[in-house]
């Protein structure tokens, strides 16, 4: 079986995991820091926090921006439900808005639609890893009032224009769980425009604490300390961050070989009938998932099993789950159509071309039936 997704982990994650565990300092430390500046540096970004998840990246966020109990925030229904969970583990509302046909971005009319009073933020998701329109968005945080908190979670190293996403904006998120663009076996991440910003949420990522264990060490000031906010305990611990480090090392090949698979996609599958493909920019980005829409996915998706190739569904709109139902949301016609078509094919860095032909050539057998 070809898997949709698979990490590209070598023998440099193991050495570097172990210099972590002889050191037997497994917490937020100097890999953590190391991971934290060479961020940075890859993304042109003025700071960066390395968090534990994704998720609580989004949420610590939102929280070190001030937004809970009763404010709302602006979301596509058309995102993992991670997206949206951070929002409610803020305490705010989720408000649902629809995407484009064309990107599968959020549609910025639509969450334009959704903008209230209430609204604190918005947070567009750079699905595939295609960047959203930045400039539309942030133009509508400017006239409401409101945050942008991208989630980039699929888009680290992609582009917007001529800047790398993280470099510029409000709060950029992102991911490195197992199958993101890097990894670091679990993590996440948050760039903040304002220094006081990313500051609050230092603290408030190891439980409020206004120095961390491995600051206090360093200054042998060992057991001072305050609690200077709310907090929780969000850090990325230093063998993840080790793992990261060695992914950076590569990420310019990874990214390489990925472009490559799905431009040979794009070409054996332009012209189908029952699949019909989104291409990307591929000079601005650094795609997480190939993505097809199939006007029978069940039938698609089953057909692919039996010839031992992998597909998945990203993913299962919000609005459609229970927790969700009585959410407030613009028209969702986009969301609603797209939703019961994606359909995602085998991406990731060490598939030969053996297994990218084997690929084509099950979706053609399906065209050809």
């Amino acid at each position: 079986m070809i898997p949709v997704s698979k990490p590209y982990l070598t023998d440099k994650e193991v050495q570097a995991i172990k210099k972590v565990f002889d050191s037997r300092w497994l917490g937020l430390g100097a890999q953590v820091k190391e991971f934290e500046e060479k961020v940075c540096s890859y993304l042109g970004a003025p700071r960066f926090l390395a968090t534990n998840t994704g998720t609580t990246a989004i949420h610590l966020a939102l929280r070190a921006l001030g937004i809970g109990h009763g404010d709302e925030v602006i979301v596509p229904s058309f995102t993992f439900v991670a997206s949206v969970q951070a929002i409610t583990a803020a305490g705010a509302a989720p408000v649902f808005c629809d995407i484009s046909s064309e990107t599968l971005n959020i549609d910025v009319e639509s969450a334009k639609s959704v903008v209230s009073e209430k609204t604190k933020a918005i947070i567009p998701v750079h699905y595939r890893g295609e960047a959203c329109d930045m400039d539309s968005l942030l133009q509508l945080a400017e006239e409401n009032c409101m945050f942008v908190v991208e989630d980039a979670a699929h888009a680290f190293g992609s582009y917007h224009k001529d800047k790398a996403i993280g470099s510029f904006g409000h709060v950029t998120c992102f991911s490195f769980d197992p199958i993101k663009n890097i990894t670091c076996g679990e993590g996440g991440g948050i760039v903040f425009k304002e220094a006081w910003h990313h500051d609050l949420a230092e603290k408030m990522r190891i439980l409020g604490i206004d120095k961390d264990t491995w600051a206090r060490y360093q200054n042998q000031r060992i057991w001072e300390y305050d609690v200077a906010t709310e907090g929780y305990r969000y850090h990325m611990p230093n063998f993840c961050a080790a793992i990261g480090i060695e992914q950076l090392a590569k990420i310019d090949d990874m990214k390489e070989r990925k472009i490559a698979i799905c431009k040979k996609y794009d070409k054996a599958f332009k012209d189908f009938q029952k699949i019909s493909i989104k291409p990307m920019d591929y000079s601005k980005t650094f795609p997480f998932m190939y993505v097809v829409l199939s006007k029978n996915r069940d039938e698609f998706i089953m057909y692919l099993s039996r010839k031992e190739i992998g597909a998945g569904i990203h993913y299962l709109p919000a609005h459609s789950f229970t927790y969700y139902k009585e959410c407030k949301c613009s028209d969702l016609s986009i969301t609603n159509i797209i939703s019961h078509q994606n359909t995602s094919l085998p991406l990731y860095y060490e598939m030969t071309d053996e297994d990218v032909d084997r690929v084509i050539q099950a979706v053609t057998d399906y065209e050809n039936e």
